[in-house]
């Protein structure tokens, strides 16, 4: 296996397709995993400069994460990267009880044994930005501070209601933190500044991201004062910020080269979003050749959820078998969310996306479909779970919608390997997302 670069958790799937992306368009080829690999796994991709785990962390308790994260990073530790990265959503969305980002800083620094832990969250290419530390996010063109955003200050489990994400990590762990802000990021004297911070120990250090200039300079920072194995925590603009420095200094001389994937015959999409993009997307499709099959959720996590799943199937297989694509999903919008039902049963939103998963997997293999789409980051963790993916790499970015290509699954179950799959957050994508994925012309 070649040295590698960068390895890497994403605390959901669409997160960790994002990060594969990235990679990929900047010339280091990358392997996302779904579990850990077995030796004969691994070596399949011994090409890769890059490797990924996907995991849940960002749905999860931290008890959860002092459980499952330890052994995760452990994991990657031994890969010997030079950098390994918690890669977390760029809205940074997460609460002290389910998806703590601080709780996680606390686990990379014990299992890494390293006092300061660079941070990184905006990324341009996703039109997102922070500025003397508070954190903005484009939503239809418009841009907001994350805490006024349309939706992601009313996100139904982890509303952003702070847009200091410093403040916004206190509550969340008793770590010290300090900033590089944009002035300082800028000047003459930002490798001083980066290096005062280090130096006297402060646990968490955001770097402010608010250009592709800015963002460059945080790269250049970040490969300076690495050591074998340091570990960062931010969005997929760790990796933007780093390939721009691998870029300039040379340590990546590939040119990514995609061919075109050309139309699908019909394809399957499930969703478990709840967001008005999502929304658009789906009512969209239902007007250029989709079928749509109304999913309950609350049926999806009932005892009676086989039943569910079935009647759900029958209603899908009858449009494929008509040559017809077909959405199956669980809310058309933030008036359809019926999370507070969802959430009176323990891991019913895990159970959600895994019946999700179940319905996507029999209409695959039935079907013999050669692409499908999983809608919703949380969701998207628990259906591939079901689908029996070991692993993904990527088939084309797509440049309308950055963070959510289009990959190929790696499977043992002969109808699943090599099968096209598209993995959306709730937030990604055109209106026209599902019909160019569909189209094979990448929306």
């Amino acid at each position: 296996m070649q040295s590698l670069l960068l390895s890497y958790y994403g605390d959901d799937l669409t997160g960790s397709t994002d990060v594969m992306e990235a990679l990929e368009l900047g010339g280091v080829p990358t392997v996302l995993f779904m579990r850990q690999p077995d030796e004969a796994m691994l070596s399949q991709f011994g090409h890769c400069r890059a490797i990924g785990l996907a995991g849940t962390s960002r749905s999860e308790t931290p008890q959860w994460m002092d459980m499952h994260l330890n052994r995760a990073f452990a994991w990657l530790k031994t890969l010997n990267a030079e950098i390994c990265h918690y890669k977390v959503c760029s809205t940074f969305d997460s609460s002290p009880a389910i998806g703590s980002i601080g709780r996680a800083i606390e686990i990379g620094r014990s299992v890494f044994s390293q006092d300061s832990v660079p941070l990184v969250v905006g990324a341009p290419q996703l039109k997102r930005y922070t500025a003397f530390g508070h954190l903005f996010a484009a939503y239809r063109d418009k841009y907001f501070r994350i805490d006024r955003h349309p939706v992601m200050s009313r996100h139904p489990t982890t509303p952003m209601d702070e847009s200091d994400l410093l403040i916004h990590l206190s509550r969340q762990t008793d770590l010290t933190s300090g900033l590089v802000d944009l002035a300082t990021l800028q000047s003459a004297s930002r490798s001083e500044a980066f290096d005062r911070l280090l130096a006297d120990g402060t646990n968490i250090v955001l770097l402010d991201v608010a250009s592709l200039e800015s963002q460059a300079l945080a790269g250049k920072e970040i490969w300076r004062v690495r050591r074998p194995g340091a570990f960062v925590v931010g969005s997929s603009g760790i990796e933007y910020a780093l390939l721009a420095e691998w870029a300039a200094d040379r340590t990546v001389r590939a040119e990514p080269s995609f061919s075109p994937p050309g139309a699908a015959y019909r394809i399957a999409v499930v969703s478990g979003s709840c967001s008005p993009t999502t929304e658009r997307q789906i009512r969209h499709a239902l007007t250029d050749g989709f079928d749509g099959v109304e999913v309950d959720p609350v049926e999806l996590i009932s005892e009676d959820s086989s039943d569910a799943i079935a009647r759900a199937a029958a209603s899908g297989r009858a449009s494929l078998k008509a040559g017809r694509s077909v959405v199956l999903y669980t809310a058309l919008g933030p008036t359809a969310d019926r999370g507070a039902e969802i959430d009176r049963q323990e891991g019913a939103r895990h159970k959600l996306g895994r019946g999700l998963g179940e319905l996507l997997r029999e209409l695959t293999i039935e079907q013999k479909l050669q692409r499908v789409v999983i809608a919703g980051g949380d969701t998207s963790s628990h259906a591939l779970g079901q689908m029996g993916v070991d692993a993904l790499t990527v088939r084309m970015p797509l440049p309308a919608s950055p963070g959510s290509p289009l990959c190929v699954a790696h499977s043992r179950v002969k109808a699943i390997d090599g099968l096209e799959i598209a993995l959306k957050g709730g937030q990604v994508g055109t209106d026209r997302y599902f019909c160019a994925i569909r189209d094979g012309l990448g929306g």
